[in-house]
């Protein structure tokens, strides 16, 4: 169950991903982050009146707000970092927020066998190849490579914290929807700040209309994978959750091969493999 939920979560967020690196080449990140975000805790909302999720209300909701702070932080961050590129040192970089759960994980006292050490070992070095590391051209801005690290360490706190956020269904609807209101609160307070210094909220032709279903379905893709990585995390090892989960960058690449026919290099080929044989060490170890 922990190997399914987990790859669930990496094809989720992977394909989010995509549609949000879509998006923002239109429409202003934080525009996109705030939009969708708005209509996952819309939809979270619902849910949680007809399942009486507001019952499971407790302490463990802190760490879904926390998760809601610091999201939107790393996700931006990690937005700026593709900006000032270039993306084959970016997005390798990036893939290191799975250090965070697996510190974690070691730290509670996990101890994943030896076909599962070499599993998680195979699968990180192949999430980092499939991101198609540039190891010659243009220096890299110090900016960029501070902002993914800083990025890279919001995603995995994202990941432990919303792992710790609820220990039944109904509880998980509620954590996700406080994430998803501390994301909107956080988001449209620095969209507020961005316009008050001359940023332009939404682009020249005014609130993309036409582009709503993309938005929602990338705000409620990243909030399912949110539930599916929880429910990953809750029944099995963190270790491994965290690495199957990791995936996503292998996900993206894939879609834009397969929507942008964009041509995957030989080293993000690789990459893709080894990703592949890290998740079977993982699943059957």
């Amino acid at each position: 169950m922990t190997a399914l939920f987990a790859l669930a979560t990496s094809l989720l967020w992977g394909l989010a991903d995509f549609g949000g690196g879509l998006l923002t080449r239109r429409t202003p990140a934080l525009t996109v982050v705030v939009v969708s975000q708005s209509i996952a805790a819309v939809v979270l909302g619902v849910i949680v009146l007809a399942t009486g999720g507001w019952s499971a209300a407790g302490p463990q909701l802190w760490f879904a707000v926390a998760a809601g702070v610091v999201g939107p932080v790393a996700l931006l961050s990690f937005y700026k970092a593709l900006a000032l590129g270039p993306m084959g040192v970016v997005s390798p970089l990036g893939s290191l927020a799975v250090a965070v759960p697996i510190g974690v994980g070691l730290f509670l006292g996990e101890r994943p066998g030896l076909v599962q050490i070499a599993g998680i070992a195979v699968a990180v070095a192949g999430v980092v190849l499939a991101g198609g590391p540039q190891l010659r051209g243009a220096p890299v801005q110090r900016q960029a490579i501070l902002l993914t690290l800083i990025a890279a360490a919001g995603f995995g706190t994202v990941f432990a914290l919303i792992a710790e956020a609820s220990s039944s269904v109904t509880g998980l609807f509620l954590a996700l929807f406080v994430q998803r209101l501390t994301n909107v609160f956080t988001g449209g307070a620095a969209l507020a700040l961005s316009v008050r210094r001359g940023a332009p909220a939404l682009p020249e032709g005014g609130f993309p209309w036409a582009s709503l279903p993309a938005l929602a379905f990338v705000g409620l893709a990243d909030v399912a994978a949110n539930g599916t990585y929880s429910v990953a995390a809750q029944h099995g090892p963190v270790t491994v959750a965290a690495v199957l989960a990791s995936l996503y960058p292998v996900v993206t690449a894939l879609a834009a091969r397969g929507v942008l026919r964009e041509r995957l290099r030989g080293v993000q080929a690789t990459g893709a493999a080894l990703a592949l044989v890290g998740t079977v060490l993982l699943a059957t170890g």
